[in-house]
């Protein structure tokens, strides 16, 4: 896969850490899993090589319409949060990984966790030096993944 452009303002997951999340997630043969903040598409795409149904939301068209090259899953062009805000299903899968300096993770997780199925997993990837309380947290450099589990 290409690097991104600076230009882009993506930052792709290392392989490292989407080695890490599918670890975490084990089998998702058969579950929803959404990509919030897609970006490349990477995390979406492995997800769907690995039999999940899944959705894409990307705000940016331009990089929406590269993620639809590559997927057969569906790509929305939106606002994370504007998204969440109007998804009226539970999904079992949450992957998000918003920019760095994003200021509104607060309620990113709250909307996240809101929209879990039972037994739904929430991943969120951010810088390692913000800690969420998460009640799995794992650090890999600069970057962590925090886990929430929705119990059944």
């Amino acid at each position: 896969m290409k690097k991104a452009s600076r230009k882009q303002k993506l930052r792709p997951t290392s392989q490292l850490v989407k080695r890490a999340v599918f670890n975490m997630l084990g089998d998702v043969d058969g579950y929803t899993f959404l990509d919030l903040f897609a970006g490349t598409g990477q995390m979406g795409i492995f997800a769907e090589e690995r039999g999940a149904r899944v959705l894409f939301v990307e705000k940016n068209p331009k990089i929406a319409t590269r993620i639809r090259e590559k997927t057969k899953g569906e790509v929305v062009v939106m606002d994370a949060l504007q998204f969440l805000e109007r998804l009226d299903s539970r999904v079992d899968i949450i992957f998000a990984d918003p920019p760095y300096d994003y200021e509104k993770y607060e309620l990113l997780i709250d909307l996240c966790l809101k929209r879990l199925a039972e037994g739904g997993v929430f991943i969120l990837e951010h810088s390692s030096k913000l800690d969420f309380g998460a009640p799995k947290r794992k650090v890999y450099g600069d970057t962590a993944l925090s886990l929430w589990r929705k119990e059944a």
